[in-house]
């Protein structure tokens, strides 16, 4: 059981002691009481020390949760609520806590149909009931694609990595002509641009898998974990999208957009490092330091004419190539007319 499940059933059985008339309670006679609770909630020997339930005290009095319980000590042993209608239960929220645990919900609302979140929806109802939001439209929307190749195995893979599973995968790139197996030691699920991909290790390595080209999934119970204890802020700190080369560090990319659409890279930056180099009334250059692969080059391209690329020259050529592509794929009949 998580350490957050065991202090939420601390919390409530304290609770219900402090609000008890008819006993007292000594500081003994609560970490028995704690510890029974978990023995019944676990089904397992639980010992609940004197510091444990010291410190739960403490949090219930404070403003940490918002319980700011009124516990007090009398005749120097005994633990009660001096204000014998008080209940961590019953706290009372104010309108703006109801308005925004309202929204929670409009968000929440979105993504109960998705796979991972089914078990989420008695949760959702039960926070509607209570807050009494049914009859709110949203007013937030989500892109999302439920529909998407590959979304069924999001369940799996989530629970191997929570579980720390290995797992044998059947998988089939694009490029490949035949499917391949790997046991890989799945450590993160990333979402970009509506697809989704399994950071594992694999051979001493990580790499990324996409789910619509995982055609079998296997748990190898018989194999020991490798954990790598992955940051994925750090991990993906270099990069747009979800491509991350081992062997290439990130580089300064400069890039000048025309004076009309400077203002939507300015407020919706490409990275995080984007920062603006000179500014004049044909336009803004930018500057991101980042690895060169594939998304870049899609989200630069997805600018078309309003955005050139000045540095890496690397990258300014590749960027290049795709453009006269383009324009072959658009002028190599010239003298037929669309119909």
């Amino acid at each position: 059981m998580s350490s957050n499940k065991n202090a939420l059933i601390r919390y409530k059985t304290l609770d219900k002691c402090l609000k008890n008339k008819y006993k007292k309670y000594t500081l003994e006679d609560l970490m028995d009481e704690c510890s029974e609770a978990l023995f019944e909630f676990e089904g397992k020997e639980s010992f609940v020390s004197k510091r444990t339930v010291q410190l739960d005290l403490q949090n219930m009095r404070s403003e940490k949760f918002g319980y700011e319980a009124p516990i007090e000590v009398y005749e120097r042993r005994y633990y009660r609520y001096s204000d014998p209608d008080y209940s961590i239960r019953e706290i009372s929220v104010n309108e703006n806590d109801l308005k925004a645990m309202n929204n929670a919900v409009q968000i929440l609302k979105q993504f109960k149909d998705f796979s991972m979140f089914k078990e989420m929806n008695g949760v959702i109802q039960k926070l509607e009931d209570s807050i009494h939001s049914t009859s709110q439209k949203s007013i937030i929307h989500l892109d999302k694609n439920e529909n998407l190749k590959g979304l069924e195995h999001i369940d799996i893979l989530y629970e191997s990595i929570l579980n720390k599973k290995v797992l044998k995968i059947c998988y089939k790139s694009f490029r490949a002509r035949e499917s391949n197996y790997y046991v890989v030691h799945p450590q993160l699920l990333k979402e970009y641009n509506n697809r989704w991909f399994l950071v594992c290790w694999h051979k001493q390595k990580l790499m990324n898998l996409a789910l619509d080209r995982m055609e079998e999934i296997i748990v190898e119970d018989k194999i020991a974990y490798h954990d790598i204890d992955l940051d994925a802020d750090q991990y993906f700190s270099e990069i747009i999208g979800a491509t991350v080369s081992p062997n290439q560090r990130g580089q300064n990319v400069i890039f000048v957009v025309t004076s009309e659409h400077a203002p939507y890279v300015k407020t919706k930056p490409f990275h995080h490092s984007q920062e603006i180099v000179s500014e004049d009334e044909n336009g803004t250059t930018f500057k991101i330091c980042v690895q060169l692969n594939f998304e870049l080059e899609r989200m630069i391209l997805g600018m078309g004419e309003f955005l050139t690329v000045l540095a890496p020259r690397k990258l300014k050529q590749r960027i290049s190539k795709s453009i006269s592509k383009a324009y072959k794929n658009y002028h190599s009949n010239p003298d037929e007319t669309a119909e």
